[in-house]
């Protein structure tokens, strides 16, 4: 199998892909804390672009538009370990501790090397061997020994862990301008937008005059147009990118919309 994933609970788990790329779109409920075991991560944020390497230990905050694309590299798979930090265990976690919440981010957070912190880590492969029903308690420890180090080698890091505001009403023609790319349902949108679904297309098309799926499609050929022509990239570089899930979907939008495929384009000039 080119992907396989092996839980520890629900929170934890290791997943191995051995297949030429592996690409999500996200914006995750829980925070999420992943260690890079091998291969290579790419993630693409509205203004921003990191890769992390083998060894890497970063954390992607909830509710924060991503595509994720995950790469085998040097003859080994991508192999990870994802930790879920959920609202409901960082509530309890914070409940008797004294901590500030003023300042959260958008941003991914990279973690530098620390014993503690790959210590940690290391500890948890073992218990992914384990075929009987792993214990709870030992799984929530593991957690929490986690989140008191990451509080500990980065003071920073809680005004993230212990902010546990929703998304309010926020303007949606600048939101839906900077994050048309990702390919989230409309009720994804609407929430982060602090809308109802139905809201939210009420909204959008007073603020866009059509509908959600038309104008994002438009955004996103529009982008590839410019990849194109202006930056010379070939369309299998770009293409996931933009906001299309296959390079076949995308050649026929494309046409529909300009008249011709990106191949007859790149041929024109």
């Amino acid at each position: 199998m080119d992907y396989q994933v092996n839980y520890i609970n629900t929170e934890l788990k290791l997943s191995c892909y051995e297949g030429k790329l592996f690409k999500t779109e996200a914006a995750f409920q829980d925070h999420l804390l992943v260690w890079l075991l091998s291969g290579e991560t790419k993630i693409i944020q509205a203004d921003e672009r990191f890769v992390f390497g083998a060894g890497s230990t970063f954390l992607i905050p909830r509710n924060q538009l991503a595509t994720i694309i995950n790469y085998p590299k040097d003859g080994l798979p991508h192999k990870a370990v994802a930790m879920h930090l959920s609202t409901k265990r960082l509530k309890d976690f914070f409940d008797d501790k004294s901590a500030k919440s003023e300042i959260g981010t958008e941003k991914i957070i990279h973690f530098q090397q620390h014993p503690l912190l790959d210590s940690c880590l290391n500890s948890l492969i073992p218990y992914f061997e384990i075929q009987n029903d792993f214990p709870e308690n030992i799984a929530s420890l593991k957690i929490n020994e986690a989140i008191a180090i990451l509080r500990a080698i980065d003071p920073k890091i809680e005004a993230v862990l212990n902010n546990f505001e929703e998304p309010g009403k926020i303007d949606l023609k600048a939101f839906m301008e900077k994050n048309f790319t990702f390919n989230m349902p409309l009720e994804k949108f609407g929430y982060l937008t602090g809308r109802s679904l139905t809201t939210f297309k009420r909204d959008f098309q007073k603020a866009f005059h059509m509908t959600p799926q038309r104008w994002l499609t438009k955004k996103r050929l529009e982008l590839a147009y410019y990849e194109l022509t202006e930056k010379k990239k070939k369309p299998v570089d770009f293409y996931y990118e933009v906001g299309f899930e296959n390079l076949s979907h995308f050649s026929f939008a494309f046409k529909k919309q300009y008249g011709m495929t990106p191949r007859e384009l790149m041929g024109q000039q």
